[in-house]
């Protein structure tokens, strides 16, 4: 494994010049493939923790040092870019969190890897956004940047960009980067929620909860991120439960543009959030708003595999107007012996259970030996995580998306 990256206090000449030579081959490229110490760990957590109060500041110096560098790499971009600088945060914060546990750093820049081959990302690239990113940490992160501290991050840089780049390779041996599909039902189900019907132009393999970014035609380039509500089909079509955001470009433009026949974008699929994940016979699912869509697509991939699994649901909402999907859920539920659904709303006086969702869970627990599958709004997710693991869960027996992917929150 081998990558190279800019140096601080290096000039853009400089890098190109080395970049030159590297490609050239009449230069050899650093090594990276030792693994990164305790001391580098250190190093590299410290820093962050230095550069987090202006890391909003810095991912913009980010973006317009990579721009005025290398502005070929600016078409790869959308024309906004309030939203992609906030993913960029997302994953560096993420890295930042992982980086000693390589299990988890392997699986989470492989599917960083995987999923950035629909921007066009290649190998070449890399080299560009790593200089940029060194010199940005350094700008921002003051006394706390020494050598030693650039050092660690150029390490880890090369070991994070040889795992993308290892999986986007194997990735493209294999499937497309994007598959175009057609909208071909779309039923407005009110409070700003629409259910959109499309089928793949080519065969999508994809399991019951994970979750797909989808590129609009009004929106070039902005790629948000939406769960299927069901279990593959024979006919391959997906359907996803969308909510209109506030300023949600994407999001709007599915709700209330999008009609049958217009042709989107869909990336691969992406999370662990799958039933092969459990390990118990016993499921706790728990949904809060549209979070509903990937716990619905397992509910019927429990029913595919003959109803092997018993299955207790719980769905929230602040209101019972806005319990979303409980009519849907309910008919499952006296059509499957082994699904049972309860509802629960906090801030209404209504027959039936009262409470958010971590504070119901606790009060019809102990779900210790349940396999948890957790969807919906993040503070939802955590509180109920928490809940949940204070009662005797075990937290490898909770699954849920990465906080960093705003799979409901998406815009």
């Amino acid at each position: 494994m081998r990558f190279r990256i800019g140096r601080p206090g290096s000039t853009p000449d400089r890098e190109r010049a080395e970049e030159r030579a590297y490609a050239s081959g009449d230069a050899e490229r650093p090594s990276a493939e030792a693994p990164l110490s305790e001391h580098e760990i250190h190093l590299i957590k410290s820093s962050a923790a230095a550069v987090a109060p202006v890391a909003a500041e810095m991912t913009v110096y980010f973006y317009a040092i990579l721009f005025t560098r290398h502005p070929e790499v600016r078409p790869m971009f959308p024309s906004g870019m309030d939203a992609q600088r906030g993913r960029l945060l997302r994953a560096l914060l993420h890295i930042v969190d992982v980086v000693d546990d390589p299990a988890n750093l392997v699986r989470f820049c492989g599917h960083l890897g995987r999923d950035h081959r629909k921007f066009g990302t290649l190998a070449a690239h890399f080299p560009a956004v790593g200089a940029c990113l060194l010199a940005s940490l350094a700008r921002y992160a003051g006394p706390a940047w020494t050598q030693d501290v650039a050092d660690a991050w150029a390490k880890a840089y090369g070991v994070v960009s040889q795992v993308m780049i290892d999986a986007a390779e194997e990735d493209a041996a294999v499937r497309p980067a994007v598959w175009p599909a057609t909208v071909v039902h779309r039923v407005p189900r009110g409070h700003g929620i629409a259910e959109v019907t499309v089928r793949p132009h080519l065969p999508y393999d994809y399991q019951a909860g994970q979750y797909v970014s989808l590129e609009t035609p009004w929106w070039p380039k902005l790629w948000r991120y939406y769960s299927p509500a069901n279990a593959p089909r024979a006919d391959g079509t997906l359907t996803f439960h969308v909510r209109a955001v506030p300023g949600g470009s994407v999001s709007d433009a599915l709700v209330h543009r999008a009609a049958v026949g217009d042709v989107v974008r869909l990336g691969p699929p992406m999370g662990d959030m799958v039933l092969d994940a459990a390990v118990h016979s016993d499921l706790l699912c728990v949904a809060g708003g549209t979070g509903l869509a990937p716990i619905r697509a397992l509910v019927e991939e429990v029913a595919r595999r003959g109803g092997r699994h018993q299955v207790d649901l719980f769905l929230g909402a602040r209101t019972g107007a806005e319990l979303y999907g409980v009519d849907d859920m309910l008919r499952m539920a006296q059509k499957y012996h082994w699904l049972t659904l309860r509802g629960a709303v906090s801030h209404e006086h209504i027959p039936g259970i009262r409470g958010s969702l971590p504070q119901v869970l606790a009060e019809y627990g102990p779900w210790y030996q349940h396999d948890v599958f957790l969807s919906g709004p993040a503070p939802m997710v955590e509180s109920a995580s928490e809940t949940l693991t204070r009662h005797g869960t075990l937290p490898d027996r909770i699954h849920h998306d990465p906080f960093e992917t705003p799979v409901l929150s998406a815009r």
